[in-house]
C-alpha cells in the first residue's frame, strides 16, 4: 500500500492518484492553489505563536487557532487569516511539535 502524504503548505493528507504512478515521490502539494502559496516567514510566525502560547500553558491544554491569529495580525480583520493559521497548526502536527488532541480541535474547527 502507498502512504499517504501531507500537504507541505496547508498540511492536509494527499491521496495517491492513480496519474502520480510515476512521480509519486516528487509530490509535495496538494493542489495548484498550494504550490503557489509555499509557507513563507509569516506562517513561520504563526506557527512559533501557536507554539508560545502552548508553551504558557498546562501540558495537555488546547488552544483556539484565533488566540495565535490575534497575536500575529492585531488589527481588525484578523479572521481572514484563521485559515492560514490552521495551516500552520497542521505543518506543526505533521512535524511532531504539536500533539494529536490540538490538532483534532484545529482540523474540526470551522468558526
Amino acid at each position: 500500500m502507498i502512504p499517504n502524504k501531507i500537504c507541505q503548505t496547508c498540511g492536509r493528507t494527499i491521496q495517491w492518484r492513480k496519474k502520480w504512478k510515476n512521480c509519486w515521490h516528487e509530490i509535495r502539494y496538494c493542489s495548484i492553489q498550494c504550490r503557489r502559496s509555499k509557507p513563507n516567514d509569516l506562517d513561520r510566525k504563526l506557527e512559533t505563536a501557536i507554539l508560545e502560547i502552548l508553551n504558557h500553558k498546562s501540558i495537555n491544554a488546547t488552544i483556539c487557532p484565533s488566540e495565535a491569529t490575534r497575536l500575529i495580525f492585531k488589527e481588525e480583520g484578523w479572521q481572514k487569516h484563521m485559515e492560514r493559521t490552521r495551516q500552520a497548526a497542521r505543518r506543526l502536527l505533521e512535524t511532531g511539535e504539536i500533539d494529536d488532541v490540538l490538532a483534532q480541535e484545529v482540523q474540526t474547527y470551522t468558526g
